[in-house]
């Protein structure tokens, strides 16, 4: 509880509104299952690169869902948000989480399967 002058930090990293990420494009274009692969390939070998498995699957449950429970998601598991569109995100020990554009969104030029 502060004093009556206080006022709530606006800087709180962990109160940080999720927004999508903004829009990309990916060189050549992908199709939805390459897209589905390297998402897969990127979700399997994340928690070799460090951090906790429990957060990596917070993570990708988030990056999975709509906005508005992917926020209670990153809130319930404690996940900093250091940039809003989620791509850069620390757990509440300090271990660093860069999640890629190509996990939260689609590309503007993905291409039908063949």
């Amino acid at each position: 509880m502060g004093c009556a002058g206080s006022t709530p930090n606006k800087g709180d990293e962990a109160t940080k509104k999720l927004r999508k990420p903004k829009a990309w494009k990916h060189t050549p274009p992908l199709t939805r299952t390459q897209l589905k692969q390297m998402r897969d390939e990127f979700w399997d070998t994340a928690p070799h690169y460090g951090g906790q498995k429990e957060i990596w699957d917070a993570l990708r449950a988030a990056a999975e869902a709509d906005l508005s429970l992917a926020q209670a998601i990153v809130d319930s598991a404690g996940v900093i948000v250091s940039s809003a569109d989620m791509t850069i995100c620390y757990d509440e020990r300090g271990a660093k989480y860069e999640l890629p554009k190509y996990v939260l969104s689609e590309p503007t030029n993905l291409v039908r399967d063949s």
